[in-house]
């Protein structure tokens, strides 16, 4: 009986593994890009523009890791042990799901430090709230329309038209709602604390300097 339990554990997660590793690369292509564009670059080039649109394109794949709870309820029928369950599956979504958080967080960070570096620091708050509705939206088009990043290039009249037209339902509707509110709450927690503790390391940072001279200061 144990040896099964585990055999089946073992292949849940090998199920899982192949999805939660490509979804987890397509947050993380976000986060990477506004490295490049907003830390590395100054905007104005084509070259610049066009990872931007990427940029926005890819987006949305950070938080759609939060609609990937369904198939823990999935995984938990499969198992059905309740030390397995708590033990191995939970902490691994929870890790899944958390990442693709923070890929967003941290990418929307970097957004905003350009914004202040060229001068615009009193549009960060439109920007992060325009930008948390078109992730719902995207979120919503990936989930339930199962439309992907690349479509915009591979297919763009399908995206504008079924896409848009799919959102004006009422069900639609809320369900983006939800997800706007749910993705503007958890980030402006996430980027308190994420802030927070950049801030921390920072000053551990001076203080380490300030004791030991020739420790060079990041």
């Amino acid at each position: 009986m144990k040896e099964e339990l585990i055999a089946k554990v073992v292949q849940v997660l090998r199920i899982n593994m192949s999805w939660m590793t490509w979804n987890l690369f397509l947050a993380f292509i976000p986060l990477a890009l506004s490295v490049w564009l907003f830390r590395m670059r100054r905007g104005g080039t084509w070259l610049w523009w066009l990872g931007f649109l990427v940029f926005y394109a890819f987006l949305p794949n950070a938080p759609y890791l939060l609609t990937d709870v369904i198939h823990l309820i999935d995984d938990i029928r499969t198992i059905q042990s309740v030390w397995m369950i708590t033990l191995v599956l939970i902490p691994l979504y929870l890790l899944v799901i958390l990442s693709g958080l923070e890929a967003y967080v941290i990418s929307l960070i970097n957004w905003g430090h350009y914004l202040h570096r060229i001068g615009k620091s009193q549009w960060i708050w439109r920007v992060e709230t325009i930008t948390h509705f078109l992730c719902a939206v995207g979120v919503y088009w990936g989930r339930f329309l199962r439309f992907n990043s690349w479509d915009f290039i591979t297919q763009p009249d399908a995206v504008l038209t079924k896409g848009v037209e799919e959102i004006l339902g009422k069900q639609p509707l809320v369900i983006i709602a939800i997800t706007f509110v749910v993705l503007a709450c958890l980030y402006w927690i996430m980027k308190r604390v994420t802030l927070g503790l950049s801030q921390s390391n920072s000053k551990i940072g001076i203080n380490s300097g300030r004791t030991n001279s020739n420790t060079p200061n990041i």
